[in-house]
């Protein structure tokens, strides 16, 4: 008896993507800045530095309870730091031409970076930026909160259910997680490599993409 066909990935309505190391490699630049920062305060860089990634700089700051510090100054630092530390700042590959491909309507990025730091990285990796970007500033609440995904879905008009969200981190896996999404974990920019159940794609040159009028397929 002949084995049944195997079963077609399921229909989305929209793809979310998380920016750092999903999209784009940032990585040493990112922890080259945060490394800097870490110096400067004391703390133990080499236990540190996991800590930064996929969390908005406010957030990563706050919970290190140093005393006596301007949290905005802080911020503004780390900043500055990271939109002049562009070295090695690239696409993951494929995912240029993938986006590309997505009608302009059915995917956001959401990333904990702010506004002028995602805009420079985009640039910097050639990644053109979606029409709709969810950054630290929309949200009260960071990853792994689920507000960035949900208010995204919200603004492109389709079901948290029916997207897939794309991510690196644990944080921004716990937020698609917590959002009701699909999620799909990118593994081309680890460093710090985690265990998931999630499906795995090591870049975006693995993914057979398949768009359709009533949505889009893809198959790892």
């Amino acid at each position: 008896m002949a084995s049944p066909p195997p079963a077609s990935p399921r229909l989305w309505q929209a793809f979310l993507f998380d920016m750092d190391g999903t999209l784009i490699t940032s990585t040493a630049a990112a922890e080259r800045v945060w490394s800097r920062w870490a110096e400067r305060h004391g703390l133990d860089v080499a236990a540190f530095i996991p800590t930064i990634h996929g969390v908005r700089a406010a957030d990563t700051i706050r919970k290190q309870d140093l005393p006596d510090i301007d949290l905005d100054a802080e911020v503004a630092w780390v900043e500055r730091g990271e939109i002049e530390d562009l070295d090695g700042v690239v696409p993951i590959a494929g995912a240029v031409d993938f986006v590309k491909r997505l009608p302009p309507d059915r995917w956001a990025v959401v990333t904990s970076a702010t506004v002028p730091l995602a805009e420079a990285r985009l640039k910097a990796a050639g990644v053109t930026p979606p029409a709709l970007m969810i950054t630290a500033e929309q949200v009260a609440r960071g990853k792994p909160d689920p507000m960035g995904y949900r208010l995204a879905a919200e603004r492109l008009g389709v079901d948290i259910a029916d997207c897939l969200v794309f991510e690196d981190a644990e944080a921004g896996i716990r937020a698609g997680e917590a959002a009701g999404a699909g999620v799909v974990v990118v593994t081309a920019a680890w460093t710090h490599p985690l265990q998931t159940d999630h499906p795995k794609l090591a870049d975006y040159g693995d993914a057979a993409l398949e768009i359709g009028a009533n949505g889009m397929r893809l198959a790892l």
